[in-house]
């Protein structure tokens, strides 16, 4: 085979990793009930792919094919394990694996990726161990990606999630869907994974590219699955929030994947379809009065949707909506967004003063985005110097291109 033919089928390989690979190792941890036997499993499924379907062509179904080859490569491996009595369980399960069209279309609650998430959302890890593990597993984030959602060290993120996996293999936590009596405590910690998830995908913590579509799409997909099983307020109100931020990806690059802020974006570019159903989920959300601040950060991504234009967005509502967040779930994070509503409001100096408050405190002097919003209202002010060295300070933090090109740009008019 020559360099001509293979580059297209590596292609078509490369493709199937990204779009099925989590699929294929959440039903393999299920089949052979271990992560990292799962895991070796996958990529010993996709050498195989490399080394057969250059050949012999793409399967019909590569993820059953990918499936099908990983259980079997794993038993193998087993079988040549000097500890092979102790692994004498997991080989017995080859019984139960599905055929491969049982496989296939399988969007149920029995969903392996949904079961994949209670797993590691289980009440005998940590919280922190639950996110991190649920984001490498489930997602397939990078320890370094996650660590920085985090902000910590990647080797403290690695740690986390390898005392999750044996906490998961000693405690002998069921791989399986929780039933309804169960399901309330295990919610809080789903949809901050899904949260987060999204996050990456909506504003990628470093790389080339803004958004990563891949990982946004995802994170609305399992929204959904969880709205399907537990239609809880919050719940709903994390799926219409996704819903209505991604309603404004196409908008929020240009054809050479440069920012365009929130006031230049062409508004007919955003998806209605999306900011339909999204404000009719907040207003579900809202009408149960057990909403929390996945809906509260919903109903102000649902104003900006319905404003024609940026001077006609109603800012005072999104000031009270940020304080009422603020008291449901304080952080100098909603602070900042709260001061720049307030700067939209009433002025550049006032939201100056509240920023100035939030960087003495020191709690987010590492956080490029209030370096970049201080930035911004100094240079509104005229207070350029001031304006340069926040500037530079963002740009100093910020890991991700699209960003670093904006501010330099923004630095560079300064000058």
């Amino acid at each position: 085979m020559n360099t001509t033919e293979a580059t297209p089928i590596h292609e078509t390989i490369d493709a199937v990793y990204r779009a099925e690979s989590r699929r294929v190792l959440a039903t393999l941890i299920r089949l052979l009930g271990d992560f990292d036997l799962a895991e070796e499993a996958l990529h010993d499924a996709f050498r195989a792919a490399l080394e057969q379907w250059p050949r012999e062509g793409v399967p019909s179904n590569p993820r059953a094919w990918l499936v099908s080859a990983g259980r079997f490569r794993a038993i193998d491996t087993i079988r040549r394990r000097t500890r092979f009595d102790a692994y004498q369980e997991k080989a017995q399960l080859e019984p139960r694996v599905a055929e491969p069209v049982e496989w296939e279309g399988d969007d149920a609650v029995e969903d392996d990726r949904l079961r994949l998430i209670f797993t590691c959302c289980h009440p005998l890890l940590a919280e922190e161990q639950q996110v991190a593990l649920t984001l490498r597993e489930v997602c397939g984030l990078t320890t370094e990606e996650i660590a920085r959602a985090f902000l910590v060290p990647p080797a403290t993120l690695a740690q986390r999630i390898v005392r999750a996996k044996a906490k998961i293999r000693d405690a002998k936590i069921p791989y399986q869907v929780p039933e309804p009596a169960d399901l309330p405590p295990r919610l809080d910690a789903v949809l901050r994974v899904v949260y987060l998830v999204f996050n990456e995908g909506y504003a990628a913590s470093s790389g080339t590219e803004l958004t990563r579509h891949d990982l946004s799409g995802e994170a609305i997909r399992l929204g959904r699955l969880v709205v399907e099983l537990l239609p809880e307020p919050e719940a709903i109100g994390l799926l219409a929030l996704m819903l209505l931020q991604e309603s404004r990806r196409t908008a929020r690059t240009s054809e050479t994947g440069d920012i365009i802020l929130l006031d230049q974006q062409d508004r007919s570019l955003w998806d209605r379809a999306m900011i339909d159903e999204g404000t009719k989920l907040v207003e579900r959300a809202l009408a149960s009065r057990r909403f929390g601040p996945y809906t509260l950060q919903a109903a102000i991504a649902a104003v900006h949707a319905e404003a024609p234009s940026t001077d006609a967005t109603d800012w005072a509502q999104i000031v009270a909506l940020y304080g009422l967040l603020a008291r449901v779930e304080p952080s100098p994070v909603v602070e900042l967004n709260r001061a720049v509503a307030i700067a939209m409001r009433d002025g550049p100096a006032a939201g100056l003063e509240l920023v100035d408050e939030i960087l003495e405190r020191g709690e987010l002097k590492d956080y490029h985005p209030l370096h970049s919003v201080r930035a911004d209202l100094c240079r509104r002010l005229g207070r350029n110097a001031d304006a340069r060295a926040s500037y530079e300070r963002a740009i100093a933090l910020v890991r991700q291109e699209p960003e670093r090109r904006f501010l330099e740009r923004r630095l560079a008019e300064l000058t």
